[in-house]
């Protein structure tokens, strides 16, 4: 059986200040995101420049971090922050939402396209291949930090952890592993080889939002629910409920692209 390293929350020093693995997580997903994005810029059907790609980054990571902060107060703690609205902004004590940071970047795109005279759906079909490596190290933040661990385990399953941080003492799903997978790898690799070819406008955002919200969906199977929600309705964890309108959106977003079949 395997037992959590206890990993130090802090990757390095500097002087007196600590950087987080958590805060490096971000940064590096942020500069692949730069690195893939300037690979696509180069392709000239995308009609995104080097300075589209700039704009973008840096409005992306504002959406990031003001939605996955506000989503998470929103859809998992809503009573504890209308309560204590100043511990809002603490977001050095952790609390980041997935889907609010969805939804973050959605505005953030749809304020760059409004800017530029873009599609938006252009601008999401050039930007879905260059967010899943970003989940991929954020997840292995929380894997680091020993943090989001998943439900009990058979002890005899080879993947089975113990985390310390649990304080039960439980074999446990390295669920954050399996997410890194789902979400990281596996939707790139989907989402990037689909989009090396012209498809029609929305086909690559459809196809993000459907993956992301399947893979997830199965994941929370094997995820430890939140303490303070527990399991709801049809015995369905909070992120279980909230991918169900992403894979709509999915599946809505390619049927409608092949329909109408406009050229990216």
């Amino acid at each position: 059986m395997l037992v959590h390293p206890e990993f130090d929350p802090i990757a390095f020093h500097i002087g007196s200040f600590g950087i987080h693995w958590y805060g490096l997580m971000y940064l590096i997903g942020f500069a692949l995101f730069y690195t893939l994005g300037l690979y696509r810029s180069r392709q000239a059907w995308r009609d995104i420049t080097k300075e589209n790609l700039e704009d973008l980054l840096f409005l992306g990571m504002i959406g990031v971090i003001l939605g996955g902060r506000l989503g998470f107060v929103l859809f998992y703690q809503p009573e504890y922050y209308l309560r204590h609205p100043l511990q809002i902004f603490a977001v050095w004590q952790g609390g980041m939402s997935a889907h609010g940071g969805f939804i973050g970047v959605i505005l953030a795109i749809c304020y760059f396209a409004w800017r530029k005279k873009k599609s938006p759906l252009t601008v999401g079909d050039f930007v879905a291949p260059l967010v899943p490596l970003g989940f991929f190290f954020g997840r292995l933040g929380n894997f680091i930090n020993g943090e989001l661990w998943g439900r009990a385990a058979d002890p005899n399953f080879p993947l089975a952890m113990i985390f310390p941080q649990a304080e039960d003492n439980i074999p446990r799903h390295p669920s954050q592993l399996y997410e890194d997978t789902a979400e990281g790898l596996i939707l790139f690799l989907i989402v990037w080889i689909y989009s090396t070819k012209a498809r029609p406008r929305g086909a690559v955002s459809g196809l993000f939002f459907l993956v992301y919200g399947a893979g997830r969906f199965i994941v929370e199977f094997f995820r430890e629910p939140d303490s303070y929600l527990g399991l709801q309705a049809l015995s369905l964890s909070r992120g279980q409920w909230l991918c169900i309108p992403l894979i709509a959106a999915g599946i809505g977003l390619m049927a409608y692209a092949y329909l109408k079949k406009e050229k990216a």
